[in-house]
């Protein structure tokens, strides 16, 4: 069986914690969709790694990494990454394999990325041109190259066709993009061969081989469940499935073949970039959620835009997905406040409905919402849940009750230490 780990928002939820603190439970992680466009931090012992493509349980003495074959990759950002990790003195030759049917991100592909998302305007999407959706269109148009072609003699001229291809389409855009390929490409080519050095793997054959083994396998999804290419706010989404169906198709494994779904949310909720966001705070109370929560992107750097738990969008997560157990990230950031919100339905073109319709924009959505008492003490300290004020038992059993599934662990710091299991 494959255990799935997916994020339940708009992403950001601390996935990269999660899969950090669990990883001692399982043999392999392994990511199975999405790119460099996610950023998963990890802190521990005062340090903070931030993760993009590798899958978090790199740390780990015993844990096998896979980068599945739903995910695309980009040589030069996961030469970064690789760089980051030498310090650390880590056998990846032994801890990492990539998918050959993973796809490459090649350097055009970003400009592609940069020139639509400039023509555009006012309408853009909040890309964060890396360059996934470009690669994904090639995929789905069959024209992308794989991780399997650098294994053979003819990628360069393979490379070069679709990368002439792509200039081609940078002009139809008619926007002044400024860049030199020949430089870009360099960086491409060492990126390659960083890539080169480690194992490129049949990963559906090999993960269906640990499972028969027995091997425990925990499947990582990148960003969150609202940002689903089919179930999420369209168009603001990603360009890939962040559900836990999407974790059958980036690794190969048979819906049978899936244990537990852990669900990941915010015990508030967060976007970056454009889209709708029906609980969005602009007050006083957003700042602060902002500024003791941290919240930029890990990828971006971009301010989060924060606002009160949205009930409606997490219970449509928690359904399309399956989950059977859910993790309650950064509670602490809530302490201090007298009043908590939760948006409990949604006025829908002059009804009330509880479930997530088809547009959430402002101009048709206004959020219903159900106050509850706050609470003052600081839990970053806490080491159980005997310790937790009376009103985050209320808060954690009102969520418990209309989700229909039991909140296991409740985090209450970025430290791995700082999870309390219930």
């Amino acid at each position: 069986m494959v255990d799935l780990l997916l994020g339940l928002q708009w992403g950001d939820e601390g996935k990269g914690k999660i899969v950090d603190v669990l990883t001692k439970n399982y043999d392999i992680i392994a990511r199975f969709q999405g790119g460099p466009n996610a950023g998963h931090t990890l802190e521990f012992d005062g340090i903070k790694h931030v993760l993009h493509t590798i899958p978090s349980g790199i740390f780990h003495k015993n844990a096998l990494n896979i980068v599945g074959n739903g995910v695309v990759i980009d040589p030069v950002i996961f030469k970064k990454e690789l760089d980051n990790l030498k310090k650390f003195d880590l056998d990846l030759a032994s801890k990492l394999y990539i998918s050959r049917k993973a796809h490459l991100i090649l350097p055009t592909h970003r400009l592609l990325d940069a020139a639509s998302e400039a023509s555009k305007g006012k309408a853009k999407i909040g890309s964060t041109l890396k360059g996934i959706g470009p690669t994904y269109m090639d995929k789905t148009g069959r024209n992308g190259m794989r991780v399997g072609d650098l294994e053979f003699d003819n990628w360069k001229e393979k490379y070069r066709s679709l990368a002439d291809k792509h200039e081609a389409m940078i002009g139809f855009y008619n926007v002044d993009i400024q860049y030199h390929l020949k430089e870009l490409e360099v960086e491409f080519l060492e990126g390659v061969e960083a890539l080169k050095k480690l194992p490129f793997i049949d990963s559906e054959e090999y993960i269906f081989k640990a499972m028969s083994a027995g091997k425990k396998i925990l499947a990582e999804g990148a960003q969150g469940s609202l940002l689903d290419i089919d179930f999420g706010t369209y168009p603001f989404v990603t360009s890939s499935n962040t559900t836990a169906a999407g974790a059958c198709t980036g690794l190969g494994v048979a819906p049978n073949q899936i244990g537990r779904v852990l669900g990941i949310f915010k015990a508030y909720t967060t976007r970056v970039g454009s889209g709708p966001f029906p609980t969005e705070l602009f007050d006083g109370d957003g700042e602060t959620m902002g500024r003791v929560g941290n919240e930029f992107g890990a990828t971006t750097g971009r301010p989060r835009r924060c606002g009160w738990l949205d009930l409606v969008a997490l219970k449509y997560a928690v359904q399309i997905n399956g989950v059977t157990e859910l993790m309650m990230m950064k509670g602490d950031v809530l302490s201090g406040f007298k009043t908590l919100k939760v948006c409990t339905g949604y006025m829908y073109k002059g009804q009330t409905v509880t479930h997530l319709p088809y547009n959430i924009e402002a101009e048709n959505v206004r959020p219903i919402y159900q106050e509850m008492k706050g609470w003052d003490k600081d839990l970053t300290k806490m080491t159980s849940e005997k310790e937790f004020p009376q009103a985050l038992n209320d808060y954690i059993n009102f969520l418990e009750n209309e989700l229909n599934v039991p909140i296991k662990i409740v985090s209450v710091g970025p430290d791995r230490t700082q999870t309390i299991h219930r």
